[in-house]
């Protein structure tokens, strides 16, 4: 099920919106989907900086929708205490994201001159949408109804994003192109099954969990050896044959190593994901560039090598590097 957290704020010093209209028709419009069951619609109204933080931390929403009003550079505008104008920083809002990245997937910003906050946030949300210039309540609330009726079909962020903006032009009104999306189709989303990570006290030599360096050398043709005391696990790879290379499904391949790699906490989370965007990039394309390729998984591996962890997945990694090494034609990327 995905969470939908409607944020409105309309201060008592600020012009008068139709938010209540908006909240109404995001409603209505998922209610008479089929797939309702699919979504849950949680508003604040009224809302202040610390029920911001509150209700994300909270309801651990997988949208999060504000309405309202925007004030370019200097930030959105939430409600004091009081009910008067008070900014929140684009700085700070990028900051709060970055703290909820794992379960939020989209962030719409229905606001004017939001498009600026909306490329701070997507340094750690996938998916968000910003005005680029004033937006009319109508225009507004038109977009919403869009962008629902094609999450409801279900259809992907960006569908929705171009659903949402066909729905102003239909209407007859130009402010169709004030929406502005800044998106990566989302990692989580395009993996097959997850593959669990094996139980600590299985692995060999009973690793230990601190001051644990990994290194692997040649080419991952076969099968894993290790070596080394519970400081330090040395993983090196027999040189075994390679599949066919037309016999390999790269893509459950690279998707296969991603939910491995997936289990494991690092630091580098973002680094690793923005490689295999490049990896997902690559494949995209009528003839990928195996070079391109190798090397964007090798980053990716590279940074994953520095987890805590890594040596306990390695066993898991090596069948599908195989095939993927047999898809690269033997290239020796280093993984």
């Amino acid at each position: 099920m995905k969470k939908i957290l409607i944020l409105a704020a309309n201060p008592k010093d600020t012009s008068n919106l139709r938010l209540g209209e908006e909240v109404r028709e995001i409603n209505n419009t998922l209610q008479l989907s089929p797939n309702r069951d699919l979504f849950q619609i949680i508003t604040e109204s009224a809302v202040r900086v610390d029920d911001l933080t509150r209700s994300l931390f909270e309801h651990q929403p997988t949208i999060v929708h504000f309405c309202g009003h925007g004030s370019g550079a200097d930030g959105l505008i939430f409600e004091s205490d009081y009910g008067h104008t008070q900014l929140v920083s684009t700085q700070a809002l990028a900051r709060l994201f970055d703290l909820v990245q794992q379960q939020v997937e989209c962030v719409l910003l229905n606001a004017c001159y939001s498009s600026e906050q909306a490329e701070a946030i997507h340094q750690h949300i996938d998916c968000v949408v910003g005005m680029d210039k004033a937006i009319g309540d109508k225009a507004a609330i038109k977009f919403s109804v869009g962008f629902y009726t094609a999450l409801a079909a279900p259809s992907d962020y960006d569908v929705c994003y171009k659903m949402g903006c066909a729905s102003i032009d239909l209407q007859g009104i130009p402010e169709y192109s004030t929406p502005k999306i800044k998106f990566r189709p989302r990692r989580q989303a395009q993996l097959i099954k997850p593959v669990k990570s094996p139980k600590k006290d299985s692995v060999k030599n009973n690793i230990s969990e601190q001051n644990r360096s990994v290194s692997i050398g040649g080419n991952v043709t076969g099968g894993a050896v290790q070596t080394g005391d519970k400081n330090t696990a040395m993983i090196n790879f027999q040189q075994g044959s390679l599949s066919a290379p037309e016999s390999v499904n790269i893509r459950v391949e690279i998707s296969a190593v991603y939910n491995i790699i997936a289990q494991l906490e690092t630091p580098d989370r973002r680094k690793i994901n923005n490689a295999f965007e490049d990896v997902e990039e690559e494949l995209s394309k009528t003839q990928p560039d195996k070079e391109e390729l190798g090397m964007s998984l090798k980053r990716a591996l590279d940074y994953a090598k520095k987890a805590e962890g890594f040596a306990e997945v390695v066993a898991l990694l090596q069948p599908h590097l195989n095939k993927i090494s047999a898809w690269l034609e033997g290239k020796n990327f280093g993984f």
